[in-house]
């Protein structure tokens, strides 16, 4: 079969923008004939991407208990360290939730969405585009005793996962709908850098893989953002190369259970851009017609750095669209519809000289 995503440009997921709506116009004026899909941005409580789980989800539960409170004195975290930890109160051996916060954001962007399509600002060829953290980054408040606590918050957040895409794919017709299964703690834990975690790390990615893709309707797009946070930064780890986005990439091509359409891979420093040892492992993909995204974009250095990572990548990689390394959101410069509009043109160049133009 044909691939169903060919675009040059993937949104990642948060834009700089104050609402769906401002989302999602902004998205069709300056990205439409760029993407196959558009997000909602992540506005609001969802700007702090997992953060939105662990307040939302996990900290109402009356089986979960806090055991250290956030640490920042304005009471918002800045960094991993000031994060509140979580724990699975003693003696349960179960965590359920009944509906997931995220699905009602979904299906109320999806209602903008479909009102901005039939005024004709969103084109008919756009899907709608939701990230759905997968369950060690969404879970990843469970620090007290990861060992004990995380698999019995795994279960629950799975079981939730699975009832809920029913509720969605209900409201959101298949064929209108783009998922993006969103790993950045999941990344990190396979590196070995994350204190808190314990053995397993692999089987943390690999189990949610073959369990929950499969339960996505064949209509519906299917992607993998594979990156390492920018919490509060960019990179929260530099990796020492592609291998292990790589590895991750195939086991979820070969694993899923159902065709994946996309893969996000996030990119290096700009400082990297040249390094051929960083781009080596992309010859090891095997992904058969999934479209590969590279997150090598970066705002630092714009057109410049984008032309030196991509010329470095093609030795490696012979066809592949481009992606900020992550969302956008937090990064707004002077405002924006800066960043967007410098984005924009940023990708249009790549393109021009890849043409030749």
């Amino acid at each position: 079969m044909p691939p169903r995503v060919t675009s040059d440009l993937l949104l990642v997921g948060s834009l700089p923008a104050d609402s769906t709506e401002t989302a999602f116009r902004a998205g069709a004026e300056h990205f439409a004939d760029l993407v196959f899909a558009l997000p909602d941005g992540e506005t609001g409580p969802r700007a702090a991407w997992v953060g939105y789980e662990r307040e939302r989800l996990a900290r109402p539960n009356p089986d979960v208990v806090v055991v250290e409170e956030t640490a920042s004195p304005t009471g918002i975290p800045r960094h991993a360290y000031e994060t509140p930890v979580f724990s699975v109160r003693e003696g349960v051996e179960a965590l359920r939730w009944e509906t997931w916060p995220r699905i009602d954001d979904a299906i109320a962007s999806y209602a903008v969405f479909r009102d901005l399509r039939e005024q004709g600002v969103i084109s008919a060829h756009l899907r709608f585009q939701i990230g759905l953290p997968f369950p060690a980054s969404a879970m990843n408040a469970f620090k007290a005793d990861f060992a004990h606590d995380y698999p019995i918050a795994e279960r629950g957040y799975e079981d939730l996962v699975a009832r809920e895409l029913v509720r969605l794919t209900e409201a959101i017709a298949p064929e209108d709908l783009a998922i993006q299964w969103d790993c950045a703690y999941e990344t990190q834990d396979i590196e070995g850098v994350l204190a808190w975690t314990s053995d397993g790390a692999w089987e943390r990615f690999a189990g949610p893989v073959a369990r929950l893709t499969r339960l996505i309707p064949e209509e519906v797009l299917v992607g993998y953002h594979l990156c390492y946070g920018t919490f509060p930064e960019w990179p929260m780890y530099e990796a020492r190369d592609y291998g292990v986005l790589v590895r991750m990439a195939n086991h979820a091509v070969a694993e899923s259970g159902r065709r994946v359409d996309w893969l996000h891979m996030a990119g290096p420093r700009y400082l990297r851009s040249e390094e051929d040892g960083f781009f080596a492992p992309l010859a090891d993909l095997e992904v058969g017609d999934t479209r590969v995204f590279l997150g090598i974009v970066l705002p630092l250095d714009g057109i410049a750095g984008l032309r030196r990572r991509a010329a470095t990548a093609s030795r490696y990689l012979d066809d592949f669209g481009v992606a900020m390394y992550c969302g956008f959101g937090r990064q707004p410069g002077q405002d924006g519809e800066q960043t967007m509009r410098e984005h924009r043109d940023t990708v249009h160049a790549l393109l021009r000289e890849r043409e030749g133009r």
